[in-house]
């Protein structure tokens, strides 16, 4: 059995059991969170929309974090302009308890 979410502007195809990195939750660790936002569930047979208006997802955050560092670097020929900047993304990792369809 899977099931489809959405969090973070981004959708997720999770088991249970899965750990994922998601975009940042509230929240530390051991603490339970819930996504209501569930596009589809499949257990056989998929379902979607009205049929799946009720689930929702259980999981639990494993720790907050931030990724690898991503260099960004801004360049126009002739001018001399040249800018540097490096950005770390923050992430949440959660596992995930139980799917209530």
């Amino acid at each position: 059995m899977y099931a489809i979410i959405a969090t973070g502007g981004k959708q997720y195809k999770v088991s249970e059991g899965d750990v994922i990195k998601v975009e940042k939750l509230d929240g530390e660790a051991g603490s339970a969170v819930t996504f209501d936002n569930v596009l589809a569930i499949s257990d056989g047979t998929m379902k979607v929309g009205a049929d799946v208006a009720n689930a929702t997802v259980a999981a639990t955050v494993v720790e907050q974090g931030r990724g690898k560092k991503v260099i960004v670097y801004k360049y126009k020929r002739k001018t001399g302009y040249h800018k540097k900047n490096g950005h770390r993304q923050a992430y949440t990792q959660v596992k995930i308890e139980k799917i209530n369809a």
